[in-house]
Formats: C-alpha cells, structure tokens, sequence
C-alpha cells in the first residue's frame, strides 16, 4: 500500500517526494560532476522501463530520474547497485550497495571541470570533490559543498555552505622578464590590479593577489611559473526562502589537507549544535545562531595551516533580511 511508505526513509534513500502521489524521482549521485560513461546505460534503463522516459540534470551535477511508480524502490535499487558499488569501490563508506543510497541530506560534491581540462584552473577538482565525498558520505546533514579550479568560481561556490577555490602562488623569475607588461595590464583590467610595474619589472602585492594565475598563463616568455597550490575557503553561503546571501571568504591561502579536516570539523560542529526540532538545518543559520567566533574555534579544532594562510577575524554577511521597513518605504 502507498499509504505504509515512510517519506523520511524514502528521502533518506535518495527518492523524493513528488506531486503525484505514489510517484517518486530518483536522484543519482555524481561527485564532482564526473561519472563513468558505463552507468549511462543503467540510468537510461530505469528511466525507460521504470520513470516516464526522461532524465534531469540536476543544478548540483546529479541525474534526477522522474515517473518512477513507489512500488518499484527495490527493484531500482537493485539496478542502480552498479553505480553505487562504483562510489565504494573509489573508497566511500557505503555498507551494502544493494539497498540503494544510505542517504541524501548531504548533497552532491559539486565542481567544475578542473585543470583535466580546463588551462585556467589551478588544480584537479574531480579528485578533491571524490576525497570530500569519502570523508562526508552518506550524512543525513543538510550541506551544500562546491569545489572550483580559480577564482572565476564557474561552479558558483559562493553560493554553497563551503565553497573550495583553487589558488596558486606565482613565482616571478625577473631574468626571464622582457618588460612587455601584458601580466599587468591583465591584472588590472580583468583581476584585482595586484600587479605594477616598477624599474622595469614586474612587481607584485601580495595583500591583493587572489591566486587566480592568469599572469602566469598571459607571460610570453615564462617570467611566471606556478609555485605551490592553495586554496580559499568561501563558507556560509545560501539559496532559500529565509535570508539568501553570498558565501564570504574564512580563509585564503589553506592546503588541501586543512581543508579537508575543517570540512570534517564543520559536520562536528552541526552535529553538536544542530536544532534537532527541524527536518532539516543549513549550517549557516547554526552559525548565525551560536556565533562566527564559536564556529571559527571549532572549524579550525587541530587545523594546522600554512604559514602564509590567512583566517578571517570576522564575517559580515550581506543578505535579505524580512523585516519590517528594511526593503521598502
């Protein structure tokens, strides 16, 4: 009977509730953006024989399957464990694949294409999505995390609870330099004007480089070569009804490894101080609630950063706030 459905677990195992009532959607999960083109056939297979012969790309880089009859859950299940065994195989904590996906509240890792493919990214993005995935998946927590290769953030990590964007340090050889300045006319027209040219050379401000590269890739004669890879972490970020508003910048200049342990530290902090009242909870409305200097102590709980990382002392969160006169006369 449709009536003894459970929608909580049913959510839980990745279907959603619909419009229709004893119809479902299935969501594939596809961290990173980057699936095995050998699962194609399976989504087109229940998809036809199962939904009603459509796939959705979702906005978070997974395949909705729509139209799919309540009644067929486990039947599906058993056709996706394919897919699923693919993501435990790759190293995530999923116990048996053959009763489909052990949870949705985290949504899928999200990431542009990366430096795979893409010459202004500055790392691979693919792969660090899939270590994200394996150090938060499955959770029930309703987060949202993007990862992006430069500071163009194509994969709008601004508007994520964590947004990861790619940094590099550019190191300039000055023997190599040929005066033509096309690495600081660019900087000025397209990125922060962090470049000038003084004495005939290049010189550059370290307080407004965001890492992004491009002087590196405009050089003709490689007086900019990549020094190490960074980071900056964007946090708090939000679509919705109640305050919608931009992720800010936490911290600049992080290595993969802290940003791996502060993501894991975030989930302790929603777990710790998560209103469990709810069905569900953004961290950025438990941070609004306990504090920025609460969250910043925790998140950074045995962070060991670089020396040249630097930590926001505060965020000021510019968003829509409901409230009476503050929009219109």
């Amino acid at each position: 009977m449709i009536l003894d459905i459970d929608t909580k677990l049913l959510k839980k195992n990745a279907y959603r509730v619909t419009k229709q009532r004893g119809i479902t959607a299935l969501r594939i999960r596809v961290p990173g953006g980057d699936l095995n083109i050998k699962y194609l056939d399976i989504i087109k297979e229940v998809a036809e024989k199962y939904g009603n012969g459509t796939v959705h790309i979702t906005t978070r880089q997974g395949f909705e399957i729509p139209g799919i009859p309540m009644e067929k859950i486990d039947k599906i299940n058993e056709l996706i464990s394919p897919i699923i065994k693919g993501l435990k195989d790759e190293g995530v904590q999923i116990e048996d694949e053959e009763e489909g996906y052990p949870a949705a509240g985290t949504r899928n890792v999200s990431a542009c294409i990366g430096n795979r493919v893409c010459p202004f990214a500055n790392y691979d993005t693919t792969a660090l999505a899939l270590k994200i995935e394996k150090l938060i998946y499955p959770n029930d927590y309703h987060v949202k995390i993007a990862v992006t290769g430069c500071p163009n953030d194509c994969i709008k990590a601004h508007m994520q609870d964590i947004g990861i964007i790619g940094q590099v340090e550019p190191i300039y050889d000055p023997s190599r330099c040929i005066g033509c300045q096309a690495c600081v006319k660019n900087c000025k027209r397209r990125v922060t004007g962090a470049l000038t040219f003084e004495n005939f050379k290049v010189v550059r401000d370290p307080n407004r480089c965001i890492g992004c590269g491009e002087c590196i890739l405009k050089c003709p004669t490689s007086a900019w070569t990549r020094g190490e890879k960074y980071y900056r972490i964007v946090i708090m970020g939000r679509t919705g009804k109640k305050n919608p508003r931009l992720a800010q910048t936490f911290i600049e200049w992080a290595d993969e490894e802290s940003v791996l342990k502060i993501i894991k530290n975030m989930y302790d902090f929603i777990d710790k101080y998560i209103d469990r009242t709810l069905d569900k909870e953004h961290v950025g409305y438990i941070v609004d609630r306990e504090g920025f200097k609460k969250f910043k102590e925790e998140a950074l709980k045995d962070v060991k950063l670089p020396k040249k990382a630097k930590v926001a002392n505060h965020i000021d969160y510019i968003g829509y706030r409901y409230e009476r006169n503050t929009i219109y006369d």
